[in-house]
């Protein structure tokens, strides 16, 4: 690979980190071709951008950026290294583990996942990042807390509607049979 090879490389590596938050950095290496073909598809499918690129440029990328902010992910370059892009921080999880389980394969193992900012080593970091909320999953649960008390108020005014409606029923006949002997008209006194 020439020098002006390798720049093509660094800068296209670079767009990817500054247009996701959140990337993946796994091991790939005991994978066959066919299982890389397929590893690729999943990550199609599930807009995941899976990128193989050597640990050196890899590093390159991220120090030209910033070098202090990816200084968590630096350990896991070694050996064949592909990135996995998301703007979903989990999809990447998810499609690593069904990966494995589909194949009977320990392989692809997670080296180190950036999250928004947080970096997650080694592969038992996996569970963790599968589990980890969306932000739409985060805003729907929020909406939830705050449509929460809304809805004990409406259900208890809807409740007590429904109780006076209810004793209002039962006790008209009651007003009703009275009415007519408070209404009656007197006989007139005689004179």
């Amino acid at each position: 690979m020439t020098k002006t090879e390798k720049n093509e490389v660094i800068e296209l590596l670079k767009e990817k980190f500054n247009q996701y938050n959140n990337f993946y950095v796994t091991d790939t290496e005991s994978l066959t071709v066919a299982q890389v073909g397929n590893l690729r598809r999943a990550c199609f499918s599930k807009d995941v951008e899976m990128q193989v690129a050597k640990n050196t440029l890899i590093r390159k990328a991220l120090e030209g950026l910033d070098a202090e902010k990816y200084a968590g992910v630096y350990d896991s370059l070694h050996k064949v290294t592909a990135l996995l892009f998301s703007e979903n921080p989990k999809e990447p999880a998810l499609i690593i583990s069904s990966f494995r389980k589909d194949n009977n394969n320990p392989k692809p193992v997670l080296k180190a996942a950036f999250i928004n900012g947080d970096v997650y080593s080694g592969d038992e970091n996996l569970v963790t990042l599968t589990k980890i909320k969306t932000k739409n999953e985060l805003i729907g649960e929020v909406i939830g807390l705050l449509q929460s008390p809304a809805k004990r108020v409406l259900a208890a005014l809807l409740h007590h509607h429904e109780q006076k409606a209810e004793g209002a029923t039962t006790e008209a006949p009651a007003t009703d049979a009275a009415a007519p002997e408070a209404s009656a008209p007197e006989a007139p006194a005689a004179e």
